[in-house]
């Protein structure tokens, strides 16, 4: 059971990591509002939390039964 919560956590933090990362970078422009467009600190964190995902998924496959 930890082992799929891992996964899904792991799997969404890389999802909503590049999509961040994407809005920073001024490529993606959905909500066309957003206060994320075009910031380099969006770049930064969107990164972050994808390589956080990517560890978690990691360590979920690691993980025992």
């Amino acid at each position: 059971m930890l082992k799929r919560i891992l996964t899904v956590l792991g799997a969404l933090l890389i999802v909503f990591g590049i999509f961040f990362a994407l809005q920073g970078a001024d490529i993606i422009h959905w909500p066309l509002e957003s206060t994320m467009l075009g910031r380099g600190v969006w770049i930064r964190n969107g990164v972050l939390m994808a390589a956080m995902g990517a560890v978690l998924l990691a360590g979920a496959r690691k993980r025992r039964r």
